[in-house]
């Protein structure tokens, strides 16, 4: 008898549904050994402008009780709360779930458009893990604004930054045993700041009880520039909420842009897994949507609910899911901002062809 996961669903704003639609249809027509029951939950600048809400209450609940959050792009920024901030449900979540761990893989494969000339034999494929609660986000839309400052506080507490880099170096033991290089790399600026010398502290304290896996530091402004000359030496990277959120984005230009960034934050109970990128509201409704980062988070999703719940042909889907986007860059199989003639749906019938 086939394994029922019950799976949230935010659909999401803008080319949110547009590339949702494809990725549920390709997750249903996967193996008999499981199967999904989908509960869609409102939120975003949509759900805002009809009840009021960016993210219902009844939405955070459904998503508490689910085996995983399966989410697309949120938010709006014609749609602003009445302070002129955007809205991030999609944030809101991540604390309220504890979703601490963000991951966000970075791969370069054959047919990507990567702006990298990368020297024969080079190989980039490591994952950056963005602490998600914490850090300069702690006080976002709390921070103290006057006629002549702005503050707004960093926040680390031991107990976070630890469970962060035990992920991190769990990961990266997964990850060795797979053929990688099994090394973590603190990114941080503890030459300066001293909350980030209490990071480096914890992490090293770690490390100590991974003794076969390297652990090294790096600082972020350094790392930006390791990301451009030298991205194939790194495996596992640790680092601070909102340097996660900017060299994520970096992470997805090599990749030739954030319609090729699948991400998952992850908590002790609860995942999230979506697209890096935004609704793109300007190209919504137009059928040119790129849903590859959707479709390759989906499979994010499957990897972690099979390890999770000790479904292998959930694990082995997920190969599948990748190996088949990966064939479809080979092959030009693509949308427009990738080179391709395909329409959203088009590009996705391309991977489910492969499947």
């Amino acid at each position: 008898m086939s394994k029922e996961f019950e799976i949230a669903v935010f659909h999401g704003d803008g080319i949110g549904p547009e590339i949702m639609a494809p990725t549920l249809r390709l997750l249903d027509g996967l193996s008999g050994a499981y199967r999904f029951a989908w509960r869609d939950c409102p939120a975003g600048a949509a759900s805002y402008l009809d009840c009021g809400s960016d993210l219902p209450e009844a939405s955070l609940e459904t998503a508490r009780r689910a085996d995983a959050i399966l989410l697309s792009a949120l938010g709006d920024p014609a749609v602003r709360y009445p302070d002129g901030t955007e809205m991030t449900p999609q944030i809101d979540i991540r604390i309220a779930l504890d979703l601490y761990a963000g991951v966000r893989p970075v791969r370069i494969v054959p047919g990507m458009r990567t702006p990298l000339a990368l020297p024969e034999g080079k190989v980039v494929d490591f994952v950056l893990v963005r602490e998600s609660t914490e850090g300069l986000f702690h006080t976002q839309g709390k921070g103290t604004v006057t006629a002549d400052m702005a503050e707004e506080t960093l926040r680390l507490t031991r107990r976070t930054t630890e469970k962060v880099c035990r992920f991190s170096f769990d990961l990266a033991r997964a990850r060795k045993a797979e053929g990688h290089r099994g090394r973590v790399t603190s990114v941080d600026k503890a030459n300066v700041f001293r909350a980030f010398a209490f990071w480096r502290e914890i992490f090293d304290g770690v490390a100590r009880d991974y003794p076969d896996l390297t652990a090294d530091h790096a600082y972020v402004d350094a790392m930006a520039l390791w990301f451009v000359l030298k991205p194939w030496d790194w495996d596992v990277m640790v680092t601070e909420n909102m340097f996660g959120d900017i060299l994520s984005d970096l992470g997805a230009g090599l990749m030739g842009g954030l319609g090729m960034a699948p991400s998952a934050d992850i908590g002790d109970d609860h995942a999230v897994f979506q697209p890096c990128h935004g609704s793109a509201p300007d190209i919504a409704g137009q059928g040119i949507a790129n849903p590859f980062a959707m479709i390759l988070s989906a499979g994010m999703m499957l990897d972690w609910l099979g390890r999770r719940h000790a479904v292998p042909e959930m694990i082995a889907d997920a190969a599948r899911v990748q190996a088949a986007v990966d064939g479809c860059l080979a092959a030009g199989e693509t949308t427009g901002d990738l080179g391709g003639t395909l329409d959203t749906e088009g590009a996705a019938d391309a991977v489910i062809a492969r499947l």
